[in-house]
């Protein structure tokens, strides 16, 4: 449903961001008309939504834009005066860097880390952060500190998370471009709950400033969009090499503009791609199963060949949870410098997951980093053999807000507030390329994704892949009926 019917909301000037993009730079829109009519919206939709948060002042915000609308065109970057609202987790200069955590709240950021140097230099305008669960644990977006952010398909429902605030922005149009970070289906999760595109690149496409640079690296930042090329353009922006990176890639961001090109039916056509309703027997709500199987006879209609097939991920899933509480130990020096009492303070699934990475032995460290060895050789085998894998993008449709997590699926009980992600989690484990695109909606109007693998390495044909996919279906231009907000 468009804003059309929706007299109480102003609609949003752009129908998709690289014609907006395209726009601001030929000044056929000016930044200060979109900073007004973003603001418009944000004021009327976001005290439910609750996706965006620490917001400029407007008059602040349009300051901003004025200044952007000064620059001469040929000084004008990809993202010229574009209002960005990056996810709580990145630096930002002139904000606190919360991770929705009253005890980061105040920390306020002296300068921006390097993805968000590079959305400056391209023109980006920067006005807020976008919600995400305590320390981006859990797929669900809530914290103590700014509420829960809710899914703008139902308002009873969670967004997903933790890259939850980017999602509803982008369902809403509160915003065009958006970021996310993808642990354990961080970009993916959200994506499948709010109807939009995540992407979770290949490790080492974007930079990284944080954490364990080569030991248990899953962590990843990627685009979110309302749709593939518009992700594909924010992608050239983000992505390239990274010289304090150790396992960057070398091709700049740029190249991932090929994307916009269509494949041609013959590309299609020698596409052989594999398809798992469960990955070899994870829980998997009906409906999801559904939508997967319906998504590969597309690719079939397309011309594709498409096989039930999976790799092998025997062990993954372990691996994710040692590799994962590892890098949680971090946080635990962090937080014991903060206050000693910091347990306390913080929701219990993460101090549970901290405790698991406070217990973890050497023994257990180097055990999972071999068996991710294994898993990773077993996964390249794969792909030798086929150019894709079709996959739920999230194993239920979005879920209750106040439930804290699903904690069964068909009857199986999930032993952690993890599993139930586990669809996500092992794949990152493999550090392939993987996206989450709108795959259809359940009997009661409940987005559903289809998360798509490609190739090590694979970043450009995936997303063109995935293009071929949305263009065929067009789930994404089904809106939700935000006459229900104001």
């Amino acid at each position: 449903m468009s804003d059309a019917s929706q007299t109480n909301v102003t609609p949003p000037l752009w129908q998709d961001a690289l014609t907006l993009c395209r726009d601001l730079q030929r000044g056929s829109i000016t930044a200060q008309e979109l900073m007004a009519n973003v603001y418009a919206r944000i004021d009327a939709l976001n005290p439910k939504l609750n996706a965006l948060v620490a917001l400029l002042p407007q008059d602040q915000a349009m300051a901003l834009a004025a200044a952007a609308d000064a620059l001469p065109a040929e000084q004008r970057g990809p993202l010229h005066g574009l209002p960005m609202a990056p996810k709580d987790a990145l630096a930002v200069s002139g904000f606190a860097t919360t991770w929705g955590f009253a005890g980061f709240a105040n920390q306020v950021e002296s300068d921006d880390e390097e993805l968000v140097a590079r959305l400056r230099r391209a023109g980006a305008l920067f006005i807020g952060h976008s919600n995400m669960p305590e320390f981006g644990l859990g797929s669900h977006t809530f914290n103590e500190l700014y509420g829960h952010t809710l899914n703008p398909y139902d308002l009873s429902k969670t967004p997903g998370g933790s890259s939850g605030g980017a999602a509803v922005a982008l369902a809403a149009d509160l915003l065009p471009l958006a970021d996310g970070s993808d642990l354990g289906g961080s970009l993916r999760n959200p994506a499948s709950f709010c109807n939009v595109v995540g992407f979770r690149p290949s490790i080492g496409r974007m930079p990284f400033n944080r954490g364990f640079g080569w030991y248990g690296r899953m962590v990843t930042t990627g685009p979110m969009a309302k749709t593939v090329p518009d992700a594909a353009l924010l992608f050239s922006v983000m992505a390239g090499p990274d010289a304090g990176d150790p396992l960057t890639l070398p091709d700049p961001g740029t190249t991932f503009l090929d994307a916009l090109e269509p494949m041609t039916a013959t590309e299609i056509q020698d596409l052989r791609i594999a398809v798992s309703t469960d990955l070899g027997g994870l829980a998997i709500a009906p409906p999801v199963a559904e939508i997967i199987t319906q998504a590969a006879a597309t690719m079939a209609d397309l011309g594709a060949t498409v096989v039930n097939d999976h790799p092998n991920l025997d062990g993954a899933m372990d691996v994710f949870q040692v590799q994962r509480a590892a890098g949680l130990r971090l946080l635990a020096m962090r937080l014991q410098s903060l206050d000693p009492n910091w347990r306390d303070a913080i929701k219990e699934t993460a101090r549970w997951n901290i405790e698991k990475g406070l217990a973890l032995t050497a023994d257990d460290l180097m055990q999972a980093e071999l068996a991710r060895s294994q898993i990773y050789r077993r996964v390249a085998e794969f792909f030798q053999h086929h150019d894709a894998l079709i996959l739920p993008a999230a194993q239920v449709p979005p879920f209750d807000a106040n439930l804290d997590w699903v904690h069964e699926i068909n009857g199986v009980t999930m032993p952690t507030y993890i599993d139930w992600m586990a669809v996500c989690c092992m794949l990152s484990v493999t550090g392939l390329p993987c996206i989450s695109v709108p795959g259809g909606f359940t009997d009661d109007g409940l987005p559903v994704g289809v998360q798509i693998v490609g190739k090590p390495r694979g970043d450009l044909a995936l997303l063109r892949i995935a293009s071929a996919f949305e263009q065929a279906t067009g789930h994404g231009q089904r809106r939700p009926d935000l006459s229900q907000l104001p």
